[in-house]
């Protein structure tokens, strides 16, 4: 009886987080391979980064997306934190976040958020959201206000941001882009093809465009963007993407293996190994990257901090060279 109740529960759970998907039939979900095996979250340091979250009232995308590596970053004090909410007013095929209608927004969480930078003592924060339709302009100025209440109470770390696509919202790309942040990130996720099906809410181009805006308003600005494999797409058709990436400017891929979060979200096509990976690694430096994280279990922020290093001394490189 008590494993009845555990499943009925969990199946509400879900139900709450993912309204808009129950109707959806149950997708099969494959065996894991040995390579996407992950450590269970354990440990003093995981334990200290979990309570200064908790503690400031703040929400991370490690938990709400289901990360498989926060054990491993927990641990050493990394974080990504999620602004404006923990509700999304999108319904991604792909994604763990929950789908629904945000609250108002939170104007003392920058504040928040500067603190536990602090307090984490991290020299690099990963600052992402949900996307919020709702507001006229995206959250676009929220993004700058967290910007700015960090460079202010830690000026040494250096900013990430992963976006929305803010669709449909004029100005507000710009408003983030001028609050000056060290990377910006937006993740086209997909290649086209799977738009419809995965990312219903946004346009593969309309992302494209935005990724190419940071470069011509900011060129000193380091611009970042993801892949999720394992979704059915073809070897061509992530090369076309690396090279749509290449034409707007993008400094630093990510691909990483999809995981399927319930049987209610899209499933998994199949495990792309690790062989694959190291492959899409060599093609994407060769197309031009300035850097290029490619393995199952690699996730946008996953070792950004170390990441953002090596991108800064590969543009330094560049300049030398040039």
């Amino acid at each position: 009886m008590a494993t009845l109740i555990d499943t009925v529960a969990a199946a509400d759970a879900r139900a709450a987080r993912h309204p808009e998907k129950q109707k959806r039939p149950d997708s099969p979900v494959l065996r894991k391979p040995d390579w996407i095996r992950v450590r269970a979250p354990i440990g003093e340091t995981y334990s200290e980064t979990r309570k200064i979250v908790k503690d400031n009232g703040l929400v991370t995308v490690c938990e709400e997306a289901g990360c498989p590596n926060i054990g491993e970053c927990w641990a050493q004090k990394h974080a990504t934190f999620m602004i404006l909410g923990d509700t999304c007013t999108r319904a991604c095929a792909f994604c763990n976040v929950k789908t629904g209608l945000p609250g108002p927004v939170d104007h003392d969480e920058a504040r928040r958020i500067a603190e536990a930078v602090v307090k984490m003592g991290l020299e690099h924060v990963v600052i992402t959201s949900v996307d919020r339709d709702d507001l006229d302009d995206g959250g676009g100025q929220h993004f700058a206000d967290v910007i700015h209440a960090i460079r202010d109470a830690s000026p040494t770390t250096t900013i990430e941001i992963l976006t929305p696509d803010f669709l449909r919202k004029p100005g507000a790309a710009e408003i983030v882009i001028d609050a000056r942040p060290d990377v910006f990130n937006h993740n086209l996720e997909t290649a086209p093809r799977f738009y419809l099906s995965i990312r219903p809410g946004a346009r593969y181009y309309h992302s494209l465009r935005l990724l190419e805006r940071v470069k011509e308003r900011d060129p000193a600005q380091f611009t970042k963007s993801g892949l999720m494999v394992g979704l059915g797409e073809t070897k061509p058709e992530v090369m076309q993407v690396m090279d749509d990436m290449r034409s707007a400017g993008v400094d630093f891929l990510t691909i990483g293996q999809y995981l399927q979060p319930t049987r209610k979200h899209a499933p998994v096509d199949r495990f792309v190994t690790p062989d694959e990976f190291k492959a899409y690694e060599t093609i994407a430096r060769a197309k031009g990257f300035l850097m290029v994280s490619a393995s199952p279990l690699t996730r946008s922020s996953y070792h950004a901090g170390d990441d953002f290093k090596r991108l800064r001394a590969a543009r330094d490189a560049e300049i030398a060279r040039s």
